[in-house]
């Protein structure tokens, strides 16, 4: 009777699932606000695509300390602090009036609490708690980040569009608060062991506290001894070309190229709204391809189908091709995160993955922060997005070149104490 229970890993993955929808959610609506910001305020497209860059760079800038903290304080912390930095920010950004004022909110406040709140910890919770199935895991909760597009981007638009960009930050911020924050705080828990369980998968015993400690000492693998490993780079320069593609040159600049091609603002956000929900479907399928086939050659083929479809992108003409066209660069906006996670998680260890997928995602983070800032400036100066959707498919094609090339090989840092773990 008690093996036919629902583990508690999948409701703690529920929360983190959660966690990842909010926070993922509220800050690409800084995406949303562009158009009626550069409206009422009269700044250039250059100096709000500056307010995104930065937000993206200190989002993955973050992250490695964040994934560092996880691991010594425990995620759950980190995610609660986290969560209620980025929902003051979400309500100070209804205040600004100056682009100082917008970069400390949207590019600074908010991008820490987001990049507190984002998958590297997430990552970790999911490690912690499973064995088997990780895959299948890691991709419902990088799936909320999909389903964050899905609800939060057509509720901020429609706010928008109804009281004004302002009333949209404030109620986002406020609802982030008071209805995500005390349930995400409720449920998640750090480890299994905490709750006298093994991880979901595993046999035998839950392991004591002098025994789960010393898993953690001898199994993690530091960055500087990762750095030395050729997976680690190739993991981090696939990751790159990930946020380059995805985050910084669609998350960013999509609805604004879409307005510019006669496309409605409810139009811009119903296939956002489209490529949410395919991201869903991607990125579970992603996880449960990824636990069945294995890892290298389905992340090749994701990145070399958003390379087709970014080139795809100049040529969408009405309504139903915009839609076509967001389903099908929405399949892989994030299913490269349950084979690159379960990757760095096979590779490195359970007790790895908070600080070094903090460092892969602080690349996937530089890629978007350069592609955010390099669209903006090549609009202004060609007066179309053309070149840089043309660049980010080049560099699809040549991450799934780059994917073919991991070796998943497990690293060892140094050998088990016996002694600690009989303690």
């Amino acid at each position: 009777m008690t093996s036919r229970r629902l583990h508690p890993a999948w409701i703690v993955v529920g929360a983190v699932t959660l966690c990842l929808l909010a926070s993922s959610g509220l800050r690409a609506t800084f995406a949303v606000y562009i158009k009626p910001i550069e409206a009422e305020m009269g700044w250039s497209r250059g100096a709000l695509s500056m307010a995104a860059a930065i937000s993206i760079l200190l989002l993955g800038a973050i992250g490695p300390f964040a994934g560092r903290l996880a691991d010594r304080w425990g995620p759950r912390r980190v995610i609660v602090a986290s969560l209620t930095l980025l929902g003051v920010g979400g309500i100070a950004l209804a205040f600004v009036h100056t682009l100082p004022q917008l970069y400390a909110t949207a590019g600074v406040v908010m991008a820490l609490g987001a990049g507190g709140a984002a998958l590297n910890t997430g990552s970790s919770v999911v490690a912690r708690w499973f064995h088997t199935h990780r895959g299948m895991a890691i991709g419902f909760a990088a799936g909320g980040m999909s389903a964050g597009q899905l609800v939060v981007i057509p509720l901020a638009s429609w706010i928008v569009v109804s009281h004004g960009w302002r009333t949209s930050a404030l109620w986002l911020g406020v609802g982030l608060l008071v209805l995500v924050l005390p349930l995400v705080a409720w449920l998640i828990r750090n480890t299994p062991e905490e709750r006298g369980l093994r991880p979901y998968g595993a046999v035998g015993q839950a392991l004591t506290a002098a025994q789960v400690q010393a898993e953690q000492a001898a199994g993690r693998v530091s960055v500087s001894e990762a750095a030395q490993t050729m997976p680690f780079w190739l993991l981090m320069g696939t990751f790159f070309v990930c946020g380059y593609t995805s985050v910084g040159m669609i998350g960013t600049h999509f609805i604004p190229h879409a307005l510019e091609h006669n496309f409605t603002a409810m139009q811009a956000s119903a296939a956002l709204g489209v490529m949410g929900a395919m991201n869903i479907v991607g990125t579970i399928g992603s996880g449960w391809l990824c636990d069945r086939v294995g890892r290298r050659v389905p992340l090749a083929i994701f990145y070399f189908v958003r390379g087709l479809s970014l080139i795809f992108l100049l040529y969408v003409w009405n309504v139903p091709s915009l839609h076509f066209w967001a389903a099908l660069f929405g399949l892989n906006y994030i299913s490269t995160v349950p084979p690159t996670t379960t990757l760095t998680a096979n590779i490195y260890g359970r007790f790895s993955v908070g600080e070094l997928s903090g460092w892969i995602f602080f690349s996937h983070q530089v890629g978007a922060a350069i592609a955010a800032a390099l669209a903006g400036w090549v609009y202004e100066a060609t007066g179309s997005y053309g070149p840089a959707f043309v660049s980010a498919a080049l560099m699809g094609f040549l991450a799934a070149g780059m994917s073919l090339m991991i070796r998943e090989q497990p690293i060892k840092a140094r050998p088990l104490q016996p002694a600690a773990a009989t303690t």
